[in-house]
């Protein structure tokens, strides 16, 4: 099973750093996999987000999003509801003195054909997009 972690210390309020990331729209400023992303419907639990992410040749690929989990200040979960590989994720964050640990988690089950043939593809994928903490930092900090 694909998984990959990244953790990151921002020097900005816990409150700062999820309510940024807690708001989907945000994501193309951090995260450069974004092609585009809409806010569909709800809030907390529940919310969902239209969103396309570059593929191979730089083409579009759905990759909407539910949010599963929603404690405020603490955690968001999200499962993936379309594209070819429907990953679930989760961002977590804690006080530290003078700012957030944050911490961005995926992982996915592949099956199968799809197992054999996108193992190795996914997990770079995935690792590229936890790593984007350090563009996520550069904008808070910025």
């Amino acid at each position: 099973m694909p998984s990959a972690r990244n953790e990151i210390v921002i020097y900005r309020p816990v409150s700062e750093v999820f309510g940024f990331v807690a708001e989907g729209t945000t994501a193309p400023r951090w995260r450069p996999a974004v092609v585009d992303i809409a806010h569909e419907s709800g809030e907390g639990v529940g919310a969902r987000y239209r969103q396309g992410v570059r593929g191979p040749g730089g083409r579009r690929i759905a990759a909407d999003y539910e949010v599963t989990a929603y404690e405020v200040n603490k955690r968001v979960a999200f499962a993936a509801t379309a594209g070819p590989v429907r990953p679930t994720g989760e961002y977590t964050f804690d006080e530290v003195p003078g700012g957030t640990r944050m911490t961005f988690a995926l992982q996915v089950e592949l099956g199968g054909f799809q197992g054999i043939l996108l193992s190795r593809p996914v997990q770079s994928t995935m690792n590229a997009e936890v790593a984007t903490l350090a563009n996520l930092k550069r904008v808070l900090e910025g």
